[in-house]
């Protein structure tokens, strides 16, 4: 199956610039890339390390099929924009930021930064692929967390979208 996507914003400019054409991504190869997505991040979270070092090794370790280029614009994204993801989602939180598992903060950013700054994703995809990623690498019952959260943030930052679901 595959996907239309464009290039989405410049997530090192903070522009909001449109391919001109439409790029047709594999849906498995983008899946691929979320995961690594969450992965790296996590790995961010807990280490500290350059994200461009972070990245670099998921490049070198990481063989197949994936959406490198939509990797690269988010998890570079991510990093520099975590306080405003934050900021964005911690008032859909019933507990303090410090007390999220790793994994949910993760997912909780790349699910931000996918509500905010790629419109061309329908929001139920985004929170969909959230919490798919989720129930694969999450404690129990996070799944329905990420879910939660996500779905109360999809109406403050897709307000056009989220008023027209059925």
């Amino acid at each position: 199956m595959l996907v239309n996507d464009t290039a989405g914003q410049n997530a090192d400019k903070g522009a909001d610039k449109k391919a001109s054409t439409a790029k047709r991504v594999p849906l498995a190869n983008r899946r691929k890339a979320r995961k690594l997505i969450m992965q790296a991040t996590y790995q961010w979270l807990l280490s500290e390390n350059d994200p461009l070092d972070i990245a670099r090794q998921f490049h070198e370790d990481t063989h197949g099929k994936i959406d490198w280029e939509y990797f690269d614009e988010i998890f570079r994204a991510i990093p520099k924009h975590a306080e405003e993801l934050e900021a964005l989602f911690l008032p859909h939180l019933d507990r303090n930021a410090t007390a999220l598992d790793p994994i949910e903060k993760s997912l909780l950013l790349l699910g931000t930064y996918e509500l905010a700054h790629r419109i061309d994703i329908p929001y139920r995809v985004v929170i969909n692929e959230c919490i798919e990623l989720a129930k694969t690498f999450g404690a129990t019952e996070s799944h329905k967390y990420i879910n939660g959260v996500l779905d109360k943030l999809a109406p403050q930052l897709r307000v056009a979208e989220t008023q027209a679901r059925p």
